[in-house]
C-alpha cells in the first residue's frame, strides 16, 4: 500500500492543483459562492468516507426540529434519480439515496430533500422553512453557508494529509479555515489532558474557530422498523454483522465486547446490496448450527435492504439495527449548543435571497 501511495503521488498533485485553483476561484469572488439569509447549516469533512456526518445531522435535527420549520439537503449520494426531490414517506435508497432515506425514516415530521445543485435545492425550501442543514457539503462552495460544522475522525487524525487518489483528503488540510466549529469525532470515552493537548496541535485550530471532541454511543438494538428490542448480545451469541460503510472497526469492535462470534458482510460505503449478497449471508444463518444467533446491521445499511428484490429474503431473517449517536467529551455539549443555537436565532429574521 506504502508503494502504491508513492506510485499515485504525481495524480495527487495533479488533483491538489485543480482543487487549489477551484477554491481560489471561490475565495476570489471569480466563481460565486451564494449567501441566504435564511439560516443554513453545513456539515462536512475533508476526508473521503465516514467521519460522523449522519450522527451530526442527526443531533441537530434534535436540536431544532421542535422550533423550526426545518430541512435537510443532501446531494443523495447513490440515488439512481436525478434533480431536486423531496423524500416521501416511502421513499427509499434508490431515489433518494441511504442517509437521507435513514433521515426520513427517523424522523419524518421534518423534510428530507436532495440536489446536486445545493443553490438549487435551497431556493425550493425556503419557500416554507426557516432552517436548513447542509449534509455532506464543505466542499460545495457553490453555497456560503452561514455556519460551517469540519468533522474528523479521531482514528485519522495521525495520517498524512495527502490528497487524492494517494491519501484520502479531498482538498488540502489547509482548507479547514472555512469552518467556523471544528469536531474531532469518533474520540475514546476518555482522553487525557494531554492526549486533548495533542489533538489540538495538530489539527491547530484558528483563533475564530471552536474546537470540540466527541464520542460515539451505539444505542439500544431496534427492528427494522425503529422500535427497541429485548435482544441481549453475550458470550453465546453469534453475530452475523452486514455493513457498507466506510469505516465498519469501531463497530466490529463495540459488538465484540459482548461475544467474540462476529461473522462480518464488509462491502464498501454505500454498497448497493444485491440479492446474491443477502441470498449469501441467509445461507450462512441458516446453516449456523448456534441456538443463539442474530443479524445486525447499521441503519444507513438498513435502507438499502427495502428494495424490493431483497425484501422476500429479508423479510425472513432476525435483522436487528444499531443506531449510533454522538456525546461530547468535557462537557462540551452546552457550549456547542449554545453556539449553534445563537448563530441559527441570529439569523431567523427572514427568508429572502441576498
Amino acid at each position: 500500500m506504502k508503494y502504491l501511495r508513492w506510485l499515485l503521488f504525481p495524480f495527487s498533485l495533479l488533483y491538489g492543483l485543480i482543487v487549489i485553483i477551484r477554491n481560489w476561484c471561490y475565495d476570489g469572488g471569480i466563481l460565486k459562492s451564494r449567501g441566504f439569509n435564511v439560516p443554513v447549516i453545513s456539515v462536512g469533512n475533508l476526508d473521503v468516507g465516514g467521519a460522523g456526518k449522519s450522527p451530526m445531522t442527526e443531533y441537530l435535527i434534535r436540536l431544532f426540529k421542535d422550533d423550526h420549520k426545518l430541512a435537510t439537503l443532501s446531494r443523495g449520494y447513490g440515488r439512481q434519480t436525478q434533480g431536486y426531490l423531496t423524500a416521501s414517506a416511502s421513499a427509499s435508497a434508490t431515489q433518494i439515496g441511504d442517509e437521507p432515506a435513514q433521515f426520513r425514516h427517523k424522523f419524518p415530521d421534518i423534510t428530507v430533500a436532495v440536489c446536486e445543485k445545493r443553490v438549487e435545492g435551497i431556493k425550493h425550501l425556503i419557500k416554507d422553512h426557516n432552517l436548513i442543514l447542509l449534509d455532506d457539503a464543505y466542499q460545495h462552495r457553490a453555497v456560503k453557508p452561514g455556519l460551517s460544522i469540519l468533522l474528523f475522525d479521531y482514528n485519522r487524525i495521525n495520517e498524512p494529509h495527502l490528497l487524492l487518489p494517494a491519501g484520502n483528503l479531498r482538498e488540502p488540510f489547509s482548507g479547514r479555515w472555512r469552518a467556523d466549529i471544528i469536531v474531532i469525532s469518533k474520540c475514546p470515552g476518555h482522553l487525557t489532558t494531554d492526549e486533548q493537548a495533542a489533538i489540538e496541535e495538530k489539527v491547530n485550530p484558528l483563533p475564530y474557530q471552536s474546537l470540540f471532541l466527541s464520542a460515539v454511543t451505539y444505542c439500544p438494538l431496534e427492528d427494522r422498523e425503529g422500535k427497541r428490542t429485548d435482544t441481549i448480545l453475550d458470550g453465546d451469541t453469534t453475530v452475523f454483522l452486514l455493513t457498507g460503510i466506510a469505516n465498519p472497526k469501531p463497530l466490529v469492535e463495540h459488538i465484540k465486547k459482548y461475544t467474540s462470534t462476529v461473522v462480518h458482510h464488509n462491502y464498501p460505503d454505500h454498497h448497493r446490496f444485491s440479492l446474491k449478497n443477502i441470498t449469501k449471508l441467509a445461507d450462512e444463518f441458516s446453516a449456523c448450527i448456534t441456538r443463539k444467533k442474530v443479524i445486525i446491521t447499521t441503519e444507513k445499511d438498513a435502507q438499502r435492504l427495502v428494495e424490493h428484490e431483497l425484501l422476500p429474503i429479508v423479510k425472513t431473517l432476525p435483522v436487528l439495527v444499531i443506531p449510533i449517536g454522538i456525546q461530547f467529551l468535557d462537557n462540551g455539549q452546552q457550549q456547542f449548543d449554545q453556539l449553534v443555537t445563537e448563530y441559527v436565532r441570529e439569523h431567523t429574521a427572514n427568508h429572502l435571497i441576498h
